[in-house]
């Protein structure tokens, strides 16, 4: 059986509304996310033509995965790895363009849930933090490692910490006396650095987490590079949908999808256009999708979700 792994697909109305795909005899699709193959097994169900390849990093998420979707049978590839190495996976599968890919990003409920994966500070546990848990780079590790100078810069750039130099200062100062093992830790750290939060205000150690969640999995960099390569694999008609949950991620889709929808980068001013760039998307959320009242209801955790499509315009 797989490790406990249950996880609520978030938006996964307006995914299966958006996420849709143009009439071909067979569909290929590559979930690179696919977590526990919650949007996955929706969307092999609504289209009986639709192959799946779906890539996770973590192999707790592929056990559960293989669970949820063996009704699809051999319309299902499950690979580890990065959703960043989805060329190379879709090679692998002899996979040459898909119709539709989709990233569910971030880190999951199971994770949070799960005091062993150290992702969350309201619970005990080591300071792991890793998506993928053959890498040697843990949350413990980083902390105890990485300079001052790189601490304040995870801290203000991937958390937006607002004394991120001071509480780096703190780290270094605090390792030499006990090195960092557990979250309870570095959240007690946090408190005093910080200070406890007021009613209605978010609590010190949350952004922190997010720091170093962000920097032990590289998520913006893998994200960096998924977008490209994703679009570069869709056949013209099909459809990326992404799925972020805070806006260092929303802003690098939205700035990709926005920059790959525009038909000229010329400065302004200029008479006529000398760029010769050429569209290679067109976006079809104008605004990121949120969650509604009765998702909100029924997930909490689906209230940071946004989600952004767009449609490949080129062969």
């Amino acid at each position: 059986m797989a490790e406990e792994f249950e996880h609520i697909p978030v938006l996964a109305g307006e995914v299966l509304e958006h996420l849709v795909f143009p009439e071909r005899s067979s569909l290929r699709l590559i979930d690179g996310t696919v977590g526990g193959g919650g949007h996955s097994a929706l969307l092999l169900e609504k289209y009986p033509n639709l192959e799946l390849l779906g890539i996770d990093r973590d192999d707790a998420a592929l056990a559960k995965a293989r669970e949820r979707l063996a009704f699809a049978g051999g319309r299902v590839r499950l690979v580890r790895g990065n959703y960043s190495e989805l060329a190379a996976r879709a090679a692998e599968a002899g996979w040459e363009k898909v119709d539709g890919i989709l990233l569910d990003i971030g880190v999951s409920s199971p994770q949070l849930d799960q005091p062993e994966r150290g992702f969350s500070w309201r619970a005990d546990g080591p300071l792991d933090m890793r998506m993928d848990r053959r890498s040697i780079l843990t949350a413990s590790r980083l902390l105890n490692t990485a300079s001052e100078a790189e601490l304040e810069r995870i801290l203000r750039e991937y958390g937006e910490v607002a004394k991120s130099r001071k509480l780096a200062a703190a780290i270094v100062t605090q390792r030499v006396i006990r090195p960092f093992a557990m979250t309870s830790d570095f959240v007690s750290l946090c408190d005093e650095v910080l200070g406890k939060s007021r009613p209605g205000q978010l609590p010190a150690p949350t952004l922190p987490f997010q720091a170093l969640r962000i920097a032990v999995n590289d998520e913006l960099g893998e994200l960096e590079r998924a977008l490209p390569a994703a679009v570069k694999l869709l056949n013209r008609g099909g459809r990326i949908a992404v799925i972020s949950f805070h806006s260092l991620e929303d802003r690098i889709v939205k700035n990709f999808f926005r920059d790959e929808a525009a038909s000229c980068v010329c400065p302004p001013g200029l008479p006529v256009c000398v760029c010769g760039k050429v569209s290679t998307l067109k976006i079809i959320t104008r605004k990121a999708l949120t969650a509604g009242p009765d998702e909100l209801e029924r997930n909490r955790r689906s209230a940071c979700a946004k989600l952004r499509v767009a449609e490949k315009i080129t062969e």
